[in-house]
């Protein structure tokens, strides 16, 4: 019942900017939380940290440590990636439009508005506030787009609204101030800025400017071989004021910003050590175009190792350049809207590429021309969940008429199925796990190979229906859909591809429908108020119908067969025993959902009477609890027995959704309604760009736009997985995934600085197996994996096979099939194979897809030992039943030693060895004959 959440699916991108660190982790803002994917593993996470609103802004330290995000709200996260905690909060005063880590990992520059700030990065230390204001630059006179530094961590180059570039000095050790080098000559916003690099002497000696009107400039720096005296004389300013930053006292006791004197009386400027930019001369080189008009240029990057520039446009097409002779190395269109972020990662041999508007995430490799990741979540909402029966896949169906199946321990979309024509509204898996059953509102159910990925069945009304509901049997030969429009149930063959009959009485929508676990009885529930139970192999018509008095929303039946929920629109959960058709108790759920009030909303929260019911329900897999889900923030979890709740989900905190608060702000209410819901940021429209975010889709038709396109927080379908590991539900965000297993386990070796063998012989020495076998897997080394597992007693192999982490299970796995083939100590590594297998059996379960290489090389391996001993002892079969009989003879020599016994049995034991060597040799020398 210790449910956590655990990933975030359906949605790999929703907006903003993403990052590379490590050169193959990928983090991307998906609304307001972070995923970080393996591209070596194919694996993704969701952290479990959610930011007040849509994240629009990331950056991470150059060792990956650490990340910053920035909500629409400006509120500020600082992370720490490895143990997926906040250590610091920071609210800026205006919007942020780039933020980045310098080099050294020192600073962070933000570009708050207008301002440019420089704060000092925060570390591990604990303290009230850690972020402290080094420098702020109001120089710019539009808010500024895009930043760079360069590799000492001195200069930033800015690009910004007011179509210039500008060169800023960050340290800031004397009182004079200089004013930024402006970089001229665009005709539009600057929205992209980059320092080239002199490889030989690893520093600046050239700029990149890149305009959105699609232009690019290219600067380059001569050196500091002019009159830097004359040069200072023009440039040399007195510091404007520096809003925000607070004074600090010098190691002097001055105040810094005040303007000091030097002992010579003249005024300091910056000196030729600390400004090596300062004393050159900057010049326009060459000025190129992209070529690509009237597209605007909406994400844009630049390595400085390969020189390589690449843009990504507003009509879906990039482009990689080779600098500084703008050499087209590739134009290409990989969507169909505007490209939101494009980034190298740290070798510059992969392209990332995302497409919020799609939901659309890429990782290209440009010189094999290859895919690395390819993955687009629904463009709408997702309306219905199905666990396959091992539970290690999940279907998911949306209103973009898709059907996508992801792996769940993965994160990954591996399979899309598009032939259906209107909204998918319901989902089934059949029960030998390589069929999928879909509805859909276009009037088809469909079945779906997920061996060879295609649909081989479609089943259909001899009129157009709308189908909204699914079920199967047990046997998968029977296939029924309720329908929306004419509150019928259709019944198909699977095998012969029929329709076999058609059940009426319902006077309603059929929204509810579903097999009895143990029987062939379908129970349905419509909105006329009523729950029928049928009997599809008998012509009967309805054998027992359940009448309420609401309208009935859904339901489902207990594992066992033995009972039946359905939820009311008055918020009511009704229990029925099925088998005597009695009402067995009922559950009062209207002021556990209660919660959230939308912006177009006349009523309080408390007293609106919208939402206040459940629209799906679900079992828990021993039928002691059950999970409920509607038109809320919440998910409610009640025992079924006593009746209470035991525990409410908050699927989210985003308050860029509408419904997440109880209580609005009164200020924010006009005489035209409500502040949120008058768009007048309209800027990007304008000027030819939609807002980079993924917020009002679908909501752009007439009279659809009630809360200004704003989405609406709610669970349109709950799923718990046959294992009852771990639950699904289909929310507005996305869908959630919760699960009892703790993903991210806390490993005390991960303190240690220096994993080595000395270490190992340490921890053996000091008699500690655990920590000695967890560090040689760390270090991967066979010698010493086989040297920490034979040093550990068997009295104690199962306390320290509990303490091995679940994501070192493979290579140990790998170790002891090794040692079978072998090592001689058979019943010493079988023990080991089975204390794993007992004690982690839900993991390797639940792994089993990236496991399976290893587990079959083990059973391979166990089969193999297991087939020569077994012809061993066949062959032996006299020599053994001898040696039983003659079982007397040990109790008399323990008793009683004498000579003549003794050696009697040093002769059966010599017999013994004997036998079995002329066995093994009989067999070698087969192997020999066969051989040839």
């Amino acid at each position: 019942m210790n449910y956590r959440f655990q990933n975030l699916l359906g949605a790999p991108y929703r907006g903003g900017n993403a990052v590379v660190t490590q050169n193959t982790n990928l983090i991307s803002p998906v609304g307001n939380r972070v995923s970080v994917t393996d591209l070596v593993k194919s694996q993704t996470i969701t952290l479990p940290i959610q930011s007040s609103s849509n994240i629009r802004r990331i950056a991470a330290s150059p060792d990956g440590v650490f990340l910053l995000t920035v909500d629409d709200n400006n509120r500020c996260l600082f992370i720490n990636i490895p143990r997926r905690v906040v250590l610091h909060r920071i609210t800026f005063k205006h919007p942020v439009n780039a933020v980045k880590f310098s080099p050294n990992g020192k600073y962070i520059a933000v570009a708050a508005g207008k301002l440019l700030q420089i704060w000092k990065s925060p570390g591990f230390k604990r303290e009230v506030f850690a972020f402290e204001l080094v420098r702020t630059f109001a120089d710019c006179n539009d808010k500024i787009l895009s930043m760079d530094w360069d590799n000492e961590s001195k200069y930033l180059i800015v690009g910004s609204k007011d179509l210039t570039g500008r060169l800023f000095f960050v340290d800031k050790k004397k009182g004079n101030y200089k004013k930024p080098f402006l970089f001229l000559g665009h005709r539009d916003s600057v929205v992209g800025c980059f320092f080239g690099v002199d490889k030989k002497k690893n520093r600046v000696d050239k700029a990149y400017t890149i305009a959105r009107d699609g232009f690019i400039f290219s600067w380059g720096y001569s050196g500091n071989d002019v009159n830097r005296d004359a040069r200072d004389d023009d440039l040399m300013d007195v510091e404007p004021p520096s809003p925000g930053t607070p004074e600090r006292e010098g190691e002097d006791g001055e105040r810094i910003g005040k303007k000091r004197e030097d002992s010579d009386g003249k005024e300091s400027g910056f000196s030729e050590g600390e400004g090596y930019l300062s004393g050159g001369k900057w010049e326009l080189l060459r000025k190129d175009c992209f070529m690509q008009a009237p597209a605007k240029v909406t994400a844009c990057d630049y390595h400085k190792g390969l020189d390589l520039v690449v843009v990504g446009f507003s009509n879906g097409v990039f482009g990689l350049y080779q600098m500084p002779d703008f050499v087209c190395i590739h134009l290409l269109s990989i969507s169909r809207e505007k490209l939101t972020t494009a980034v190298f990662n740290d070798l510059g041999n992969w392209l990332t590429f995302g497409c919020a508007k799609l939901g659309q995430l890429l990782v290209w490799e440009w010189r094999s021309e290859s895919y690395i990741l390819k993955q687009q979540g629904h463009y709408f909402d997702v309306n219905t969940l199905a666990y396959s029966p091992d539970s290690q896949l999940l279907a998911t169906g949306a209103d973009d008429n898709k059907v996508k199946v992801w792996t769940v321990s993965s994160g990954f979309c591996f399979v899309t199925f598009s032939e259906h024509t209107n909204a998918v509204t319901a989902l089934h898996f059949m029960a030998n796990n390589h069929c999928l059953l879909s509805a859909s509102l276009d009037g088809t159910v469909r079945a779906w190979d997920l061996l060879r990925y295609r649909n081989f069945r479609t089943f259909t009304a001899p009129s157009h229906k709308q189908f909204v509901s699914l079920a199967a049997d047990q046997s998968g030969e029977v296939i029924c859909a309720g329908t929306l429009d004419s509150f019928e149930i259709f019944v198909w063959s699977m095998r012969r591809n029929l329709l076999l009959e058609v059940l009426s009485g319902h006077e309603g929508p059929v929204h509810g429908l579903m097999f009895s676990p143990t029987d062939a009885i379908l129970a349905s529930s419509s909105w006329d108020k009523t729950v029928r139970l049928w009997n599809v192999f008998k012509e009967k018509g309805a054998v027992e119908t359940f009448r309420h008095t609401h309208d009935v929303l859904t339901l489902t039946y207990r594992p066992d067969g033995k009972q039946l929920a359905c939820s009311t629109l008055d918020g009511q959960i009704h229990f029925w025993d099925p088998i005597d058709g009695e009402s067995m108790r009922s559950i009062e759920g209207r002021r556990d959902i209660a919660g959230g009030r939308l912006l177009s909303d006349r009523r309080s929260a408390a007293n609106s009477s919208s939402g206040k019911c459940f629209t799906s329900l679900c079992y828990s897999a021993d039928g002691s609890y059950i999970l409920a889900g509607g038109n809320s923030r919440y998910i409610c979890m009640y025992d079924v027995s006593d009746q209470v709740l035991l525990r409410r989900f908050q699927i989210t905190h985003n308050l860029s959704l509408d419904g997440v608060l109880d209580f609005l702000n009164s200020k924010h209410m006009t005489e035209a309604g409500p502040l949120n819901l008058i768009d007048d940021d309209n800027s990007d429209t304008e000027e030819g760009i939609d807002k980079q975010t993924q917020g009002n889709v679908g909501y752009n038709l007439p009279g659809s736009m009630p809360n200004n396109g704003r989405p609406v927080i709610r669970t349109k379908s709950l799923k718990i997985a046959p294992t009852g590991r771990s639950f699904s539900a289909a929310t507005t965000e996305g869908v959630l995934v919760y699960s009892i297993d703790d993903s991210f386990i806390f490993d005390p070796t991960d303190l240690d600085i220096d994993v080595t063998p000395e270490a190992i012989d340490a921890a053996l020495n000091e008699e500690q197996p655990s920590r000695a076998l967890i560090l040689s897997l760390r270090l991967n080394e066979d010698s010493l994996i086989k040297k920490c597992i034979f040093s550990v007693n068997p009295t104690d192999v199962a306390a320290v096979a509990s303490s091995i982490p679940h994501r070192y299970l493979q290579r140990l796995v790998e170790a002891l099939t090794n040692l079978l083939e072998k090592c001689p100590h058979l019943e010493f590594v079988l023990q080991w194979c089975q204390e794993l297998c007992k004690l982690h059996g839900n993991s390797i379960q639940q792994n089993s897809r990236n496991l399976q290489p290893v587990l079959k090389s083990l059973q391979k391996a166990i089969t193999r030992i297991h087939q020569d001993l077994a012809d061993t002892c066949a062959l032996n079969e006299y020599m053994l039943r001898y040696l039983c009989s003659k079982k007397g003879i040990y109790g008399s020599l323990r008793s009683n030693p004498d000579p003549d016994s003794i050696n009697y049995m040093k002769n059966i034991h010599a017999t013994v060895v004997i036998g079995i060597i002329m066995s093994i040799s009989r067999r070698i020398l087969h192997a020999f004959d066969v051989n040839g």
